[in-house]
């Protein structure tokens, strides 16, 4: 009953999963909706630079995956300066009217480590202009903090390497930015298992956001359906409470009455 009324909210907006899916890597538009519509993700992500939305000579995301029933999240992937990351997410604007909009500014081609310096310049502007920017970033709690301050609708750290499958490398460091937040906290990048993500949402994540993980598994479906099922498990876990860790080891029987 808990996890049925609690919802994750983005920009005032609710949804029912917290589990948010990628659409590139899939062999086909037929495999990656068949995959999104058995994670049950209420988002998907959209690089603008890369997947056709427009050109109705050849296959539309929008003709497999309906953007009346799953919400679109124009992203920047690809990008790497302010530059192109805003002239991508204004065109995003102009041919859906998205606003709600994932920003990811990379520093290399060969690390994918966001760029900062250029993410929180791009993400203080577009929030001028209107924009609700979830924001992909380093695990750095300062610059977290630095780009609330600018006013980004959630912040987006890396759990490792985009595409590595490392799982979450700094737990510590994702705590830290968990308790001086009150924005959506949003694992991004790096998670390899179903597992990982139940780390994440026990770690009091809000959600997580998979592409590869599910895309370039041996069985994109069942591995779908394996992380709906973890980001549920570990978000009721995480609400439900943990117990206390103890050094030493503590009986479960009671120690008095014994015969």
């Amino acid at each position: 009953m808990i996890l049925k009324q609690d919802k994750l909210i983005i920009s005032k907006k609710k949804f029912n999963s917290r589990l948010i899916v990628g659409t590139g890597k899939y062999k086909n538009m037929k495999e990656c909706a068949k995959a999104i519509k058995l994670s049950g993700a209420d988002i998907v992500t959209v690089a603008v630079r890369r997947v056709n939305i427009t050109n109705k000579k050849k296959p539309l995301l929008m003709d497999f995956i309906d953007p009346k029933k799953i919400t679109y999240l124009p992203n920047t992937a690809g990008c790497f300066n302010s530059e192109e990351a805003l002239r991508t997410l204004r065109l995003a604007r102009e041919i859906g009217g998205w606003k709600l909009v994932k920003l990811e500014v990379l520093g290399d081609k060969k690390n994918l480590f966001p760029e900062m310096i250029e993410t929180l310049k791009s993400t203080e502007i577009l929030t001028k202009e209107g924009f609700r920017v979830m924001v992909y970033c380093n695990d750095d709690p300062l610059m977290a903090k630095r780009l609330e301050n600018v006013g980004a609708a959630a912040i987006m750290p890396l759990a490792a390497p985009i595409g590595s499958g490392l799982g979450i490398q700094n737990k510590v460091n994702i705590q830290i930015i968990r308790s001086q937040t009150k924005l959506p906290l949003i694992i991004d990048a790096g998670l390899g298992q179903a597992s990982d993500a139940t780390v994440a949402m026990e770690l009091g994540c809000d959600g997580v956001l998979v592409n590869t993980a599910i895309a370039k598994a041996n069985k994109p479906f069942e591995m779908a359906k394996a992380f709906k099922n973890a980001v549920i498990a570990g978000r009721q876990s995480f609400l439900s409470g943990r117990i206390e860790k103890k050094i030493m080891g503590s009986a479960s029987s009671p120690t008095k009455g014994i015969i």
